[in-house]
């Protein structure tokens, strides 16, 4: 069973739990966070192996947060999956230059979601 630490940031409480609720199921340790400076603060002190983002956030958007822990020495590592209801093109090409490793849009199916944390771990 899995025991990877997976940090979610999203400032929407539902969508929270539609994102945190099938990893949790899995059994992934999950850490919640609900705007860009706080979501860069549980970065550093819980270390996850995943961050599923959000990009419209309050403080530090998506983007921000993803650029500065991709250009941190101690959170280079982590793998970014930005899930956004930005679904342009050019939002995925910003994400993937900012850093991220994946890039999913919503609404998402809980499947499509795992698949793709279990890639990048």
């Amino acid at each position: 069973m899995p025991t990877e630490t997976i940090l979610v940031v999203d400032d929407s409480p539902t969508d929270l739990k539609l994102i945190a609720t099938p990893l949790k199921d899995k059994g992934y340790r999950v850490v919640t966070a609900v705007d860009g400076e706080d979501a860069l603060q549980k970065a550093m002190h819980e270390h996850p192996q995943v961050i599923v983002l959000d990009v419209i956030l309050p403080k530090m958007n998506g983007f921000q947060v993803c650029r500065q822990l991709k250009t941190a020495p101690d959170t280079k590592d982590i793998k970014i999956l930005l899930l956004t209801s930005k679904t342009q093109d050019a939002d995925r090409f910003w994400g993937l230059k900012q850093g991220a490793d994946e890039y999913m849009t919503k609404p998402f199916a809980d499947a499509d979601l795992l698949s793709n944390v279990a890639k990048l771990l």
